[in-house]
């Protein structure tokens, strides 16, 4: 299957987003701001995909439910609005189901509420122009899998487990990644994300120190 570019991709999502969707507005008016970058659930018209929009991707399966549609819509608008040119934090948090979670799997952290106002924001504290280039999406019901990269280039800072922070370099960064996506009447109840942490820590100039782990044996 022929992988879309980051151009091409970050492209479709744009068009999938602001190009004829029936949603109620553009990424930035689509949720209302509350406290501390959560947002208010509110009853916005659902986005849909024509079939224009669908062709530019690259699905698994094209033959697609409406429901299966609406589903994938919704998930491509928060990849839209995780970009690093436009962070849009309340529309991404009223995505969600009140009780929604985002699971950092690899981390071993949850974040649910007012926290997954923090998701965003620590992402693009690390890369300024982090991108998530979408390889590979399989849509099965409620259910939405993908095979991704996130990419960007180490500009920001990362804190470090000693208590100090590690300074951008200006390293490209290129992290192999899956994403599972539950849905549940147009709201997303549940994000296993799974990160290649190893491979971004590396690319950022990060490496494990494996002679004081041996040497503490």
């Amino acid at each position: 299957m022929k992988l879309l570019s980051r151009k091409s991709i970050t492209a479709a999502a744009a068009v999938a987003v602001l190009g004829g969707l029936s949603i109620a507005a553009v990424p930035s008016q689509a949720a209302s701001p509350a406290h501390n970058g959560a947002a208010v659930h509110s009853d916005t018209a659902a986005p849909t995909l024509t079939a224009r929009q669908l062709a530019k991707l690259p699905l698994t399966d094209r033959h697609l439910t409406k429901h299966e549609k609406a589903n994938l819509a919704v998930v491509l608008r928060d990849y839209y609005v995780a970009e690093g040119s436009h962070i849009d934090v309340p529309t991404f948090v009223n995505s969600f189901a009140k009780d929604g979670v985002f699971n950092d799997m690899v981390a071993g952290q949850a974040y649910r509420g007012k926290a997954l106002g923090s998701v965003l924001p620590y992402m693009k504290g690390l890369f300024s122009n982090v991108h998530r280039d979408l390889k590979r999406i399989t849509v099965n019901g409620d259910v939405i899998s993908i095979e991704l990269s996130i990419q960007g280039t180490f500009d920001g800072q990362l804190p470090s487990p000693t208590g100090g922070v590690v300074k951008g370099n200006g390293h490209k960064v290129d992290a192999p990644t899956a994403d599972f996506w539950y849905l549940h009447n147009g709201k997303v109840e549940k994000f296993n994300c799974f990160v290649g942490y190893s491979k971004m820590y590396h690319d950022m100039g990060v490496d494990f120190d494996w002679a004081s782990a041996v040497n503490k044996h």
